[in-house]
C-alpha cells in the first residue's frame, strides 16, 4: 500500500485565450478570469470537484509578470490578494494563501514546496495556479483599449520565495537585466567551448529549435502552432530579424500570451476519501532546487551551470533512476543557450530521439511569463497518464539561468515515504564556488570572454562586452555603437580579441583592435 501522506498531483487544466490574436481585446478576460477557467478544469479533471473544494486549504498563486518589481508599474489596476481572489471565484476558501516570488522556475518550485507541506501534514489539498495576460495588457495599452483590472479581496496574501533583484548595479548599468541581452552572451560563449564558427553555430541554433516549433504546430494550446524549419529560425529576414546577436526573433521566449494553468495536489489518504480515481495520480519521484552564482557577472563561465548539473544528480537520485531512464523531457528552453545548458548538465544529446519538448517551447508554444512551467507540468501529467509506468522530467529556469527547479513524475507509485533532501544542503556547495572578481571601474589592455550585439527593429545599437583584465578580473562594457564597430563584431570571430577598456561615469567602453 502506498503511504497515506504519499503527496501526489490529481487534477490539471490549462487554457489559451486567442481575443489578442484577432485584435478583440474587449472580448479578453482578465488575469483573474484566466487563472478560473484554467483552476475549474484541473478540479474538472480529477472528477471530485465539489467535494474538492470544500477541503481547498492551500491556494497558490504564481506572480504574475505585470505584478513583478522588474517590470515596473503598469498602468492598470492591481490585485491586492491574488490567491482569495481566486479562490472566491470558485467557491473555496484557503486557511492559506501564497503569491510568489517572480521567476521561471517558480511552477516547479511550487510544485516541490507543496509536496513537503502534504508530506508533513501541513496542507491537504493545494490548488496551484498562475496566469499570463500580457498580449491582452499590451496590445490594449497600445491600441487605447481601457482595462478594468484589479481586485481588493481584502487580506494580504503571504509573499513566498525568493525575490532578490535578478541583477546588480554593474549588470544593470550595462543593460544586463533584460533577458534578451544577457542570454546572448551565453550562446556565444557556447560557441566557443564547442569550437563552433559564427555560421556552423548559427545553423546548428537552428536545428536544435525546428523540433521544438514541429511539437508546437501539434499542440492546440501553442500560441505559434507552425512547423518552422532550421533555416527559417536562423536566418535572419526582415520578419526574423537579429534581436541579440546570434539570436533571430525565432530563437526567443515569447512573453506577449494569453494563458494559465493550475494543478490540484492531495495526499493518498485524501484521495481515496473524495474517491479520486488512481488512473488520476501522478506522483512526484523526484525533485531539486538550486541556484547558480546570483550574479551574472560572478560566473564561473558563462556555458555552463553547475546548479543545473547539481539538481539533476540530487532528484535523479531521489527517483532511483538514471536520464536514460526518463520517456518524456521537457527542457526549460526561453533561448537555445538555456537548452544547450540543461542537456549539457543533465547528460542529454542535443538530438536526442524522445525530444526536449513536450509543450512547444517557449518561443512556440508560448513564454507564459512566470508561469510557463506550470503548462509543462500539465502536459508531463498528461503524458505519463497516457502511458502508464512512464517517467518524465522537466526542468524550470528563473532570471539569467540563475533560480533553478526540477521534477520527476510517473504514474508508478513511490515507494516508502516520500522525503527529499533539504536543497540548502547542496547549495552551500554552490555557494562556495571560486569567482572571479568584477572589476567596476576597468581600464587598460582587455580580452574579450563573450559578447553580443543588442538590435532594434533599425538595426544594431549596443555592443556588450564580458572581458578580463591582464590581472584576470573580469569586466562589463559596451563598444563604440558606431555602425562598422557593431557589424565587425558580428561577422568576425571576436571571443579572446583584444582591446583597451575604459570607466565611464556609468558605462565602462571597450575599444576592440
Amino acid at each position: 500500500m502506498t503511504d497515506d501522506t504519499m503527496p501526489i498531483l490529481v487534477g490539471c487544466g490549462q487554457f489559451t485565450q486567442r481575443t489578442a490574436q484577432t485584435g478583440k481585446f474587449e472580448e479578453s478576460l482578465d488575469p483573474m478570469q484566466l487563472l478560473a477557467v484554467a483552476a475549474d478544469r484541473a478540479l474538472a479533471d480529477t472528477g471530485a470537484a465539489d467535494r474538492l473544494k470544500a477541503r481547498i486549504d492551500n491556494i497558490s498563486v504564481v506572480r504574475f509578470t505585470a505584478d513583478s518589481s522588474e517590470a515596473g508599474r503598469l498602468p492598470i489596476g492591481q490585485y491586492t490578494n491574488p490567491p482569495r481572489s481566486l479562490g472566491k471565484r470558485i467557491g473555496a476558501t484557503a486557511q492559506r494563501e501564497y503569491y510568489t516570488s517572480a521567476g521561471g522556475n517558480t511552477p516547479q518550485w511550487l510544485v516541490n514546496r507543496t509536496a513537503e507541506e502534504i508530506a508533513r501534514g501541513e496542507t491537504t489539498v493545494a490548488l496551484l495556479a498562475g496566469s499570463e495576460d500580457l498580449a491582452t495588457l499590451l496590445g490594449a495599452l497600445n491600441k487605447g483599449v481601457p482595462l478594468n483590472w484589479g481586485e481588493d479581496a481584502g487580506g494580504k496574501p503571504i509573499d513566498i520565495g525568493d525575490n532578490r533583484k535578478g541583477s546588480n548595479d554593474i549588470e544593470k548599468a550595462h543593460a544586463l537585466y533584460f533577458p534578451v541581452n544577457t542570454y546572448p552572451l551565453f550562446e556565444n560563449a557556447i560557441r566557443g567551448q564547442k569550437g563552433r564558427t559564427v555560421k556552423e553555430h548559427q545553423l546548428a541554433l537552428g536545428r536544435l529549435f525546428s523540433p521544438f516549433s514541429k511539437v508546437a504546430a501539434g499542440n492546440p494550446h501553442a500560441w505559434f502552432p507552425k512547423f518552422r524549419t532550421p533555416e527559417d529560425i536562423a536566418t535572419p529576414a526582415d520578419n526574423n530579424r537579429y534581436v541579440g546577436f546570434p539570436y533571430t526573433k525565432y530563437m526567443n521566449a515569447v512573453i506577449q500570451v494569453d494563458m494559465a494553468a493550475a494543478v490540484v495536489m492531495t495526499n493518498v489518504r485524501t484521495a481515496r476519501e473524495l474517491g479520486i480515481a488512481e488512473d488520476k495520480w501522478v506522483y512526484l519521484h523526484g525533485c531539486a532546487d538550486a541556484t547558480d552564482i546570483w550574479n551574472v557577472s560572478e560566473r564561473v563561465n558563462f556555458h555552463s551551470s553547475p546548479a543545473i548539473g547539481m539538481m539533476g544528480r540530487k532528484a535523479l537520485a531521489m527517483a532511483g533512476k538514471t536520464i536514460g531512464d526518463m520517456d518524456f523531457l521537457d527542457l526549460y528552453s526561453c533561448f537555445p543557450s538555456a537548452v544547450e545548458i540543461g542537456c549539457s548538465e543533465l547528460g542529454i544529446a542535443e538530438d536526442d530521439p524522445r525530444g526536449l519538448t513536450i509543450t512547444g517551447g517557449l518561443p512556440y508554444f508560448g513564454g507564459a511569463g512566470n508561469n510557463y512551467v506550470m503548462h509543462s507540468i500539465v502536459t508531463m501529467m498528461e503524458k505519463v497518464r497516457a502511458r502508464r509506468g512512464s517517467f518524465g522530467l522537466l526542468t524550470a529556469n528563473g532570471w539569467y539561468v540563475t533560480k533553478h527547479s526540477l521534477g520527476i513524475y510517473s504514474t508508478t507509485p513511490v515507494k516508502g515515504p516520500w522525503r527529499r533532501e533539504d536543497p540548502k544542503t547542496y547549495q552551500a556547495e554552490l555557494d562556495a564556488m571560486a569567482r572571479p572578481t568584477v572589476d567596476p571601474k576597468p581600464e587598460g589592455e582587455g580580452t574579450i570572454e563573450t559578447y553580443t550585439v543588442m538590435h532594434d527593429r533599425g538595426g544594431p545599437k549596443i555592443g556588450i562586452i564580458v572581458g578580463r583584465l591582464q590581472n584576470g578580473n573580469r569586466f562589463l562594457a559596451h563598444t563604440p555603437n558606431d555602425p562598422a564597430t557593431l557589424a565587425d563584431l558580428m561577422e568576425r570571430e571576436c571571443l579572446g580579441r583584444k582591446g583597451r577598456v575604459t570607466p565611464g561615469a556609468t558605462t565602462n567602453l571597450f575599444v576592440p583592435q
